[in-house]
């Protein structure tokens, strides 16, 4: 089969496709013929040498795809050859084929191509988890959401509303805000004219955000917590600002407050699995009523996956970038 391999770290050009050996699904596994995955921060720093896959993973950047179930390994049940499917991955989605753990493995949902599922895995377990699992947002309270119009944030936006909340959003261009407004954000704010700890006081009457999604890290740290709400949660999920911040923390005990930080990739199987599970519980159906829809921005090769990691590096992008299987 081919696959992007990474020989050396650096630039988008340092994405090959090449042929590599056939992977085989062992005890638990299922081979998956690719349709289609989706790039994420997490591969353009794998790509650069810095977020190496966990230990025994796939070395093939790709944390989520598309495609046919193609064999079952000892031991798999409920899965069929042929069944459409996605996946959640530790690596290995720019790839022919691709070993998923079967508990990482969805069907594709009521009224979504194929191709399109790809965008769904990464975000919507993030976004479940974190949002949902984690910060405990409730119908009526307020989420802000950084970078509302990625992947993550417009599957946040989605969700959110679906389940009653009332949300805000950054975005750095009135076209992005735009399309978070199609979406169902109800507040507005442009971070490169605004000061979203002020508009958020002025939108909530003071009381601020009850849960805040978090991708910039450390340079958004103090600035979060002071837009919280008494009893508010942040839940850091990038470091696209940073990894180190200074926290004050009595601000944090004045308003009873919590910071969480969570990643995806290199939980244990059975914590994937749970999750993966309750996406499969709650949101899913969300696709089937229309509440709910993956945002494609584009399709690109994957043979060209130079292209799609630059799109994604330029941020000129809203939703996700899709990497197609000829």
């Amino acid at each position: 089969m081919h696959a992007i391999t990474i020989p050396e770290p650096g630039g988008p050009e340092a994405l090959v496709w090449d042929e590599v050996p056939d992977p085989v699904p062992g005890e638990g596994e299922v081979l998956v013929e690719v349709v289609a995955s989706a790039v994420n921060r997490a591969d353009i720093l794998q790509r650069q040498g810095f977020y190496d896959p966990p230990p025994g993973a796939s070395r093939y950047p790709g944390l989520e795809c598309s495609g046919r179930v193609a064999a079952l390994g000892p031991g798999v049940s409920g899965w069929a050859v042929g069944d459409e499917v996605c996946a959640l991955l530790a690596g290995g989605g720019y790839a022919e084929r691709v070993v998923v753990p079967a508990g990482q493995l969805l069907p594709v949902p009521e009224g979504v191509d194929l191709r399109q599922a790809a965008a769904l895995p990464e975000v919507t377990c993030t976004v479940w988890s974190n949002v949902f699992m984690v910060a405990h947002l409730r119908p009526a309270e307020t989420l802000l959401v950084h970078g509302g119009s990625s992947g993550i944030g417009t599957m946040a936006v989605q969700l959110a509303k679906a389940l009653g909340a009332r949300v805000a959003v950054t975005a750095g261009t009135k076209e992005k805000l735009d399309y978070c407004a199609e979406l169902g954000a109800d507040i507005l704010i442009n971070y490169r004219e605004q000061d979203f700890v002020a508009e958020i006081e002025r939108a909530t009457d003071g009381a601020g955000a009850d849960v805040i999604l978090d991708n910039m890290g450390a340079k958004y740290l103090d600035r979060n917590v002071q837009a919280l709400a008494v009893n508010g949660r942040l839940a850091i999920i990038g470091m696209q600002g940073g990894a180190k911040g200074e926290l004050n923390i009595g601000t944090l005990l004045s308003k009873r407050a919590a910071v969480s930080a969570t990643s995806l990739r290199a939980r244990p199987l059975g914590e994937k699995a749970a999750i993966v599970a309750a996406v499969r519980e709650h949101v899913w159906p969300l696709f089937a009523d229309g509440h709910v829809r993956p945002v494609v921005d584009r399709e690109l090769p994957m043979s060209d996956a130079a292209a799609a990691h630059r799109v994604v590096e330029e941020s000129g992008h809203i939703g996700k970038v899709l990497l197609v299987a000829s």
